[in-house]
């Protein structure tokens, strides 16, 4: 069997007692891994991951804008157009990896019309500056369980927003676990618009750990992402219950051809 998609490894919950986020990078890489990925970065040693990264011939698939900022409060929204521009500045060493933005939280008092056109706004902009850097921003809607009242918590609605900026260094972070929270149909929710996703997450339900560990069928799940025509990697996005070396095995398996 093979893994029917190349795998990333989330450093920021995996390899974890191989010490700081550059060690994790290269034990990831004696685990067969060509693609990682982390979360926040000023809190990461990024000149050692950049030495990492060159001397282990890996590649950064994700991380995340930093600070985050709300796409829905304009007063945020220089904020998060800055820290989209800082980010893309200090993380170039790292082989200019897909960025990550989350939505932040409703703002009270605001209609779903005013939300939804603050995003697109500010998103736009966030998307210019992606665009003049050759870089990919990845909008990723989370869930209501672990975030009340996040503005992004649907699929449907995250890409809507990707449609409605119409910007080619947009697309959207699917997430099998944040998505399953949500109790959305995986094939329903994107059917006709696989094309606006450019990186997919797994984890199991309920607890967010490895494949096989939970409810979800990842049969249906490798069989939607074929049928969809999804091209891209998958990040192992989870918090291991068993050894790595377990752990990895068991995700190939459950997402194996």
């Amino acid at each position: 069997m093979s893994a029917a998609y190349p795998l990333s490894s989330c450093i920021e919950w995996q390899f974890a007692d191989a010490g700081d986020l550059d060690a994790r990078l290269r034990a990831a890489k004696a685990a067969g891994f060509e693609l990682a990925e982390f979360h926040l970065w000023r809190d990461k040693p990024v000149d050692a991951l950049a030495t990492a990264l060159a001397d282990t011939g890996m590649r950064l698939t994700s991380l995340c804008v930093d600070p985050r900022r709300s796409i829905v409060d304009p007063a945020e929204r220089d904020e998060l157009v800055t820290a989209v521009r800082e980010t893309i500045a200090a993380t170039a060493v790292l082989g200019k990896p897909n960025l990550i933005v989350a939505s932040g939280f409703r703002v009270e008092g605001m209609s779903e019309e005013e939300h939804f056109a603050n995003a697109v706004a500010a998103l736009r902009a966030a998307a210019d500056a992606a665009e003049a850097a050759g870089v990919m921003l990845l909008l990723e809607p989370l869930n209501t369980r672990l975030f009340a009242t996040m503005y992004l918590v649907s699929t449907k609605l995250g890409l809507d927003l990707v449609e409605a900026v119409d910007s080619p260094n947009l697309r959207l972070l699917y997430d099998v676990w944040h998505s399953a929270v949500m109790g959305e149909d995986m094939a329903q929710v994107l059917a006709g618009r696989m094309h606006l996703v450019a990186h997919v997450q797994v984890a199991d339900m309920p607890d967010r750990n490895e494949p096989g560990t939970g409810s979800v069928d990842w049969d249906q799940v490798r069989q939607t992402l074929r049928d969809l025509g999804y091209a891209g990697a998958i990040g192992l996005e989870y918090f291991p219950t068993m050894p790595m070396d377990q752990s990895l095995a068991q995700s190939r398996r459950m997402l194996a051809d």
